[in-house]
């Protein structure tokens, strides 16, 4: 059926004691095959015994503790090893003495608390069982095979601990990716945001303290303060666009301006009082990736120092649109002043500098020879939003 989960999904979905259960009940299975008894561990070689009563009773705390080896591992490795110990003192030497090394496995790969302390009581508990084991084998095995089969007891143990390991350093390495990427989104909403706001409020507050010198002329009053009004919808518009990234239900639409806005942003800074020439040459490509949004972002940010230091400065904004590249200038001669504005953090230019980085183009930034201030950026077009 088309969408329908499959079943390595459907299993995954299963409770932990659910997806345990089947091993439990396959070595179960395998015990108690006649052609299976008596064919099993071997430690201590005591004389074998028919399977009786207490021989599935044995068999059964060796095999079904094994449901919930990774809800409760110190509790399966328990009950297990009580079985196991009854299993070889009664001579039964079933096949689900191979359940011991699938409980050490687990307990080593799952078990959170006390771990130091369960090898030091199970390794203390081995002792006395062996040396009953080797009584009742009458000596039929040496010291040594029991410190032997202690060590390969140890080896399933070590395998579980070197997978929590592993689990361990993967969770680890996941948390890392996700911190980053965190860190990395908030970074692009900040810079987002600044450029944004400090664009606008920039543009609203040389307009306003404009229009205090106009009350004189009201035609021109009502212009600036049109123009205060204006600027301000822009801003709630770009905002809100801004302020959709951290609504996962999103829709598809432009979250970000385009070059092709760059008029829109031109004038908005004439209107704010800052003489700008416009020139645009070439075609933008048909796919030019986050290219198109940092141009804008450079010339937005280019005209908002404009505006901040340089207000009344004559000043050119030339964009040209490359077949792989956009490469972008923005200038302003040194002619006027510095008006009041929103001070800044210096972050302006550094986050271009790293948003063309990024891409791999190139970005300057400096003071000219006739006093005024020139921005330049080469941009790859092309890559990755």
């Amino acid at each position: 059926m088309i969408g329908s989960p499959r079943v390595p999904e459907l299993w995954q979905r299963l409770d932990a004691t659910v997806r345990d259960l089947p091993l439990g009940l396959l070595i179960f299975a395998g015990s108690l095959v006649p052609s299976f008894q008596n064919h099993g561990t071997d430690l201590g070689g005591v004389p074998a015994r028919p399977f009786d009563a207490l021989a599935v009773v044995a068999v059964a705390l060796q095999c079904f503790p094994l449901a919930v080896r990774r809800r409760w591992p110190a509790v399966c490795l328990t009950l297990v090893s009580l079985g196991f110990a009854a299993d070889q003192l009664r001579g039964y030497h079933s096949f689900a003495g191979t359940a011991v090394a699938v409980a050490l496995m687990s307990a080593g790969a799952h078990l959170e608390r006390h771990r130091r302390a369960t090898v030091l009581v199970f390794s203390v508990a081995f002792v006395p069982l062996a040396v009953a084991l080797h009584r009742l084998g009458a000596g039929a095995e040496s010291p040594a095979e029991f410190v032997l089969y202690y060590v390969a007891l140890a080896l399933p143990w070590g395998m579980g601990a070197w997978l929590r390991y592993t689990r361990s350093l993967e969770a680890e390495r996941r948390r890392r990716i996700a911190e980053d990427t965190r860190a990395a989104e908030r970074t692009r909403i900040a810079r987002e945001l600044h450029d944004v706001v400090t664009h606008h409020v920039t543009a609203m507050v040389v307009q306003a303290e404009a229009a205090r010198y106009l009350t004189a002329a009201p035609d021109r009053l009502d212009q600036s303060l049109t123009a205060v009004t204006d600027t301000g919808r822009q801003a709630i518009t770009d905002l809100r666009h801004l302020l959709d990234l951290l609504n996962p239900d999103h829709g598809v639409e432009a979250r970000t301006p385009t070059v092709g806005r760059l008029r829109t942003l031109v004038e908005q800074t004439r209107r704010a009082g800052q003489p700008v020439e416009f020139t645009e040459e070439g075609r933008p490509a048909t796919s030019t990736g986050s290219a198109d949004l940092v141009a804008y972002r450079v010339v937005q940010e280019a005209l908002t120092n404009a505006l901040k230091y340089a207000h009344g400065s004559r000043t050119s904004v030339q964009v040209h649109h490359g077949a792989r590249e956009i490469t972008v200038e923005v200038s302003t001669d040194g002619s006027g002043s510095r008006t009041a504005s929103p001070g800044g953090g210096g972050r302006g230019l550094a986050g271009l500098r790293e948003r063309v980085d990024v891409l791999g183009g190139d970005f300057s930034a400096g003071a000219r020879t006739d006093g005024g201030f020139v921005v330049r950026a080469r941009i790859p077009a092309g890559s990755p939003a």
